[in-house]
């Protein structure tokens, strides 16, 4: 599959006419607990040739693409995906720590990644994380039954607002590397490690009854995370100069040698 993806990065070069510099998976493959019939979640940042730029019109700075293959294709355009890695986006400091890999020929998510720590917000990724586990939560937890696997939707998030709040660093992608160290009830943990190995051996986890600890666990880490935003700082805007010269030296690594740029 990792092929076939490539060939379909290819593609999107050639009938879009721009370089993609960077792909990775971003959903449950990456994130650890895929079941044997996920789709690839392909994530990938490119850049168009210098005259796309060049006019004064706005244009679309996106792409989406959905195969009948079970590939899932979305992209940024640089400038799109440089203005949210300034606003410390989560999506996009997840794509920068992706644990799988499809393409990268271009320095510009090494740079990216060299300047994490000055452009990280604790503040904006805990509201991120927190509204995206406090959404699914009250969307598909709170019925005397369930669906199952909702239950990642909202764990994973809220554990990454543990790692965050106790490192004040970007959490990582591995959900295991979460469970392992901020879960420290062994009740918890051992809950979350059945329903793990259910989901990853390929059982279907539809309705079932809320399992109760588990449910109160999640919702004390949401009314936790609701208090903790509130003694944050407000989010500053940190500085834009170092993302504007690495857009053009991104821009010419990728056609610098192009006459046709």
């Amino acid at each position: 599959m990792k092929e076939e993806i490539k060939r379909e990065l290819s593609r999107l070069e050639k009938q879009h006419d721009i370089k993609i510099l960077y792909a990775v998976e971003s959903g449950s493959r990456a994130w650890g607990f895929a079941s044997t019939d996920s789709d690839w979640d392909v994530r990938y940042i490119y850049v168009h040739k210098l005259d796309w730029y060049l006019e004064i019109d706005s244009k679309r700075d996106n792409q989406e693409e959905i195969l009948p293959n079970d590939i899932d294709l979305a992209g940024w355009e640089l400038k799109k995906a440089l203005r949210l890695f300034r606003k410390s986006n989560p999506p996009m400091l997840e794509w920068l720590r992706s644990p799988l890999v499809y393409l990268q020929q271009s320095s510009t998510a090494d740079k990216l990644r060299d300047l994490v720590e000055e452009y990280f917000s604790p503040r904006a990724c805990l509201h991120h994380y927190l509204h995206m586990a406090e959404r699914n939560f009250q969307a598909y937890l709170l019925k005397e039954r369930v669906r199952v696997k909702k239950y990642f939707y909202v764990l994973r998030p809220l554990l990454a607002c543990d790692w965050i709040w106790h490192t004040n660093t970007m959490a990582p992608m591995e959900f295991h590397r979460l469970v392992d160290s901020q879960v420290a009830d062994a009740s918890i943990k051992t809950l979350i490690q059945e329903l793990l190995t259910r989901k990853m051996a390929g059982e279907e986890l539809g309705e079932e009854p809320k399992n109760q600890l588990l449910n109160d666990f999640l919702e004390e880490k949401i009314i936790f995370y609701n208090q903790c935003i509130k003694s944050l700082g407000p989010v500053e805007q940190p500085d834009t100069t170092r993302l504007n010269k690495l857009f053009k030296e991104t821009l010419y690594e990728a056609w610098g040698n192009d006459d046709s740029c």
